[in-house]
């Protein structure tokens, strides 16, 4: 779920003109098919859109996204009230 929030959270401050799987993989800190794997299902449950320009991917967050991103928030503020770490 950090990673999937980590992810996202790069995606929203890059804005609408998106960001590129360089940049992902630099502020994700993961290896080039784990991101993949993230990213396919990121986009499958509709929370990032994929954009392909001159043979680039771009990746913007969608509103779905930026709903999840506020769920995991209130989520992660909740559990450390009870003393958790996420």
């Amino acid at each position: 779920m950090q990673i999937v929030a980590d992810l996202l959270t790069a995606t929203q401050l890059s804005g609408q003109e998106g960001i590129r799987t360089t940049s992902l993989l630099t502020k994700a800190n993961l290896s080039h098919s784990r991101l993949s794997k993230f990213l396919t299902n990121l986009t499958g449950a509709g929370l990032i859109n994929k954009i392909e320009f001159d043979g680039k991917n771009t990746f913007v967050i969608t509103s779905k996204g930026r709903q999840y991103l506020e769920s995991y928030a209130n989520f992660s503020s909740i559990a450390e009230s009870f003393g958790l770490e996420l």
